[in-house]
């Protein structure tokens, strides 16, 4: 091996290492300001590596940007998110977000319809199972997760 090619493969162990990972797509919120478990769950989004964006809007323009994103009201929760083209309707882990954006399915988004004890930012102690659900044009879905 010539000093040149020596120097090179020195630098790239010591340099690689110190390159950080490929950070996570960002997540734009939209929420009321009144709404606590919402913070909580851009906490949660937060801890696990995503960059969160928030914004607070009144009650009628955050179900407008519902209406525009293909949620019928049954697959409603109180926040509404947006991440690599993809909807986030309410409290779904960051896990399944991670999972939808290496997996990339011709979908709308993820939902939590409602708001389940025990779901990310409704940590209150008491737990409750419930599903994650794939949503598509036209309001069809299908389980994506489940948790109990």
């Amino acid at each position: 091996m010539n000093r040149r090619t020596f120097l090179m493969l020195t630098l790239s162990a010591t340099v690689l290492p110190i390159v950080p990972a490929r950070a996570m797509e960002a997540i734009h919120v939209l929420k009321t300001s009144s709404c606590g478990c919402c913070n909580a769950w851009i906490i949660h989004l937060r801890k696990t590596g995503f960059m969160v964006t928030a914004k607070d809007a009144p009650m009628a323009v955050l179900n407008q940007e519902k209406l525009n994103a293909g949620l019928t009201p049954e697959l409603s929760s109180c926040h509404t998110a947006r991440v690599g083209g993809y909807v986030i309707e309410g409290h779904v882990p960051a896990e399944d977000i991670k999972r939808l954006l290496r997996e990339r399915p011709d979908a709308l988004g993820l939902t939590v319809p409602g708001m389940p004890e025990g779901s990310p930012g409704m940590e209150t102690g008491d737990t409750e199972a419930y599903e994650v659900l794939l949503f598509s044009k036209g309001g069809t879905t299908s389980v994506y997760s489940r948790y109990s």
